[in-house]
């Protein structure tokens, strides 16, 4: 059974068993031929990175950073080593659990070491490797290095320094081959950067039904109400101005920032509370609790300015970056801080056109989608997952690292 199960609908379920071409990309969405030992995964993972899939781009590698088997493997040990954290209980694969299409199904907000509250959602890492800006509010443009931040971050991985770290990986023997074999040189914290931003780049997916559609001519791969869908997000909802879709390939995004009103909405709730908060007991679990009660067991709610805490620019309050589509109906929660459980919801809220709010983009308006017209969007969404997610969890379980 796949490991997506629990998210699929009906129409979900068709989307996964349907494959674009033949070979390598072919057989990676075939959970029967994903790779099955160590000797075989990591290969398989660099022709991945260094092909081009329906529907997306290539992968675009630094100059300074060729992709190697190698790398791949020390990346992807690096990606799952708790002991990254200060106190060996954290790994990068705790917030983007493979399983949960590189993110996580649940928790609205991350947690780190001691169970501290990372104020924002996990979002996924599958096909970030496209992407020119990183995190929720866009502060670094690296894979080689975006991970320092969660590294150093108090409430993520809480090392007092890289310096630690890089310390850390130079007395543990079973590094030393694996940062010989990729690098011929010790460990080091631009080394560090280059295989994870190596491995991260093979986590790439596309093929989505919507991609055999739009892109490989296969008119049955859609349903009507998923061809209804594109229309409506395409022209009535206007995704597309910001989720874009291009000629020859989508990531689904314009890789800007936009104030949609809801960074500011969720401030307003934040600093006028209601007397009661829903409060996460269980995956899936809600109850309605007294406020008091929680706050007297849990940190303060951390204000969230988006883009304006990278740039300090008061015009950048509470804007955020458009995230990409693809395999959405995978990784709820949703928004910047995971407050919104199902894509239902998503929609319903710029069906509503957001909060009245000066500075909210223009494009935020109410939508009028009936009842139909939202079965319909909501259906489209779900097109756009990708046939090899379940590879890419199997991938990361083989012969599965130290301390995973």
């Amino acid at each position: 059974m796949s490991v997506f199960s629990r998210l699929k609908t009906p129409t979900l379920a068709l989307i996964m068993v349907t494959v674009w071409s033949p070979g390598l990309l072919a057989e990676q969405s075939d959970p029967s031929v994903c790779p099955t030992s160590d000797g075989s995964w990591s290969e398989r993972a660099l022709e991945r990175s260094l092909s081009t899939q329906l529907g997306l781009p290539t992968v675009p590698h630094p100059v300074d950073n060729p992709p190697t088997a190698e790398k791949i493997t020390l990346g992807r040990k690096l990606f799952f080593d708790r002991r990254m954290s200060i106190n060996g209980t954290m790994s990068c694969a705790m917030c983007h659990v493979p399983e949960q299409g590189f993110a996580n199904w649940e928790l609205q907000t991350s947690v780190g070491v001691e169970g501290r509250s990372v104020k924002r959602n996990a979002p996924t890492i599958i096909n970030t490797g496209f992407l020119d800006v990183l995190f929720h509010d866009g502060r670094d443009m690296s894979l080689e290095t975006q991970f320092i931040m969660p590294l150093i971050s108090r409430n993520e991985m809480a090392n007092p320094s890289v310096g630690r770290v890089v310390a850390y990986l130079q007395g543990q023997p079973e590094y030393q081959p694996l940062f010989d074999a990729a690098f011929g040189a010790p460990p080091s914290l631009d080394r560090m950067g280059k295989a994870l931003g190596a491995y991260q780049r093979t986590l790439t997916t596309g093929g989505s039904a919507f991609d055999r559609w739009y892109y490989g001519g296969d008119k049955t791969a859609l349903s009507d109400s998923q061809t209804r869908g594109f229309e409506l997000f395409q022209v009535k909802a206007d995704c597309a101005s910001c989720h874009v879709i291009s000629d020859q390939s989508a990531l689904f995004t314009d890789q800007e920032f936009h104030n949609t009103g809801y960074g500011w909405q969720r401030e307003q709730i934040r600093q006028n509370p209601s007397p009661t908060t829903r409060v996460q007991v269980a995956p899936n679990v809600f109850h309605e609790i007294d406020r008091a009660v929680v706050a007297s067991v849990s940190a303060p709610p951390q204000a969230d300015l988006g883009r304006y805490e990278v740039t300090e620019d008061p015009d950048d309050r509470w804007m955020f970056r458009t995230p990409a589509l693809r395999n959405v109906a995978m990784t709820p929660p949703y928004m910047h801080d995971g407050a919104l459980p199902d894509l239902r919801s998503v929609i319903e809220f710029y069906n509503q056109g957001g909060p009245d709010h000066v500075f909210k983009d223009p494009r935020i308006r109410p939508l009028d989608l009936k009842g139909q017209e939202i079965d319909d969007l909501e259906a489209f969404l779900q097109a756009l997952t990708s046939p090899g997610l379940d590879c890419l969890a199997a991938e990361a379980r083989i012969n599965a690292p130290d301390n995973f």
